[in-house]
């Protein structure tokens, strides 16, 4: 749960990349927000949503769900979820689209035929092992599939990833946030290392500031906050689940939307 969470930060702050693993690279991500917004009469919450700013209403809507593993309801989940949106938000969009990215494609599960119109027009899913990287320039989808490959083959995967993000990233600070975003997967990966043995493996020696990584991993943590109280865990399980003390819970509880 930790690594999809990981996910959905890397295309909040990085919807370039989101837009690269749909198709769709040219699109501005300036005119897009991403929100988790909550569904408060069905006490349930939509994993992820690419809504516009104020005067682009004639783009899409993007819903984004990660799978990782097989469920059976999932698409009764997914389309009831979005409908019962619609309801609540009355988003002034016409065209949306719901966007299912699977880990593995043995993890997809096949919906009911009475879906059949929504799926033709509106659902498109990705599969990350399956994504091909064999162009010059596919770091947004390399990010993505690094999320799925073994520990062995992440490690080269990443450091590929790093060489061609400081050489085509020009913007000094970008540059570090895709570095840092590629730390904090490869440290979810090999979770009995230290962040300093992340970055010497990575050879990433000169990247002594680790407050990014450290603030990228702590919001991280913190996103899984309202699920896990969704879900019934107290304060103090949460903290112990999360490795995070009791205060910073409590704090980003305060910091909540009613």
């Amino acid at each position: 749960m930790k690594t999809d969470v990981i996910f959905y930060e890397l295309i909040k702050e990085l919807p370039q990349i989101f837009f690269e693993l749909i198709g769709k690279p040219d699109t501005n991500p300036n005119i897009y927000i991403f929100t988790a917004p909550e569904i408060k009469q069905q006490s349930f919450r939509l994993d992820g949503l690419f809504s516009t700013i104020e005067g682009f209403e004639n783009e899409p809507l993007y819903f984004v769900e990660l799978q990782t593993y097989k469920d059976e309801e999932f698409y009764e989940r997914l389309f009831g979820e979005i409908f019962v949106y619609f309801r609540q938000y009355q988003p002034a969009n016409s065209d949306w689209y719901a966007i299912v990215i699977y880990d593995k494609r043995i993890h997809e599960a096949q919906p009911h035929p009475r879906y059949r119109f929504l799926i033709e027009q509106h659902l498109r899913c990705i599969y990350l092992n399956e994504l091909d990287t064999s162009t010059d320039n596919y770091l947004g989808i390399g990010i993505a599939k690094l999320f799925t490959e073994t520990p062995t083959r992440a490690t080269s995967l990443a450091q590929e990833l790093i060489n061609q993000a400081r050489e085509n990233l020009t913007d000094e600070h970008l540059q570090k946030k895709v570095l840092a975003f590629i730390q904090t997967i490869i440290f979810y990966k090999f979770p009995t290392l230290s962040v300093e043995e992340i970055e010497a493996m990575l050879n990433l020696d000169e990247f002594q500031n680790t407050r990014l990584f450290e603030s990228i991993l702590e919001r991280t943590k913190l996103s899984l906050v309202p699920k896990c109280i969704d879900r019934g865990m107290s304060i103090q399980e949460i903290a112990e689940f999360l490795e995070l003390d009791v205060e910073t819970i409590r704090k980003s509880l305060q910091q909540q939307p009613e």
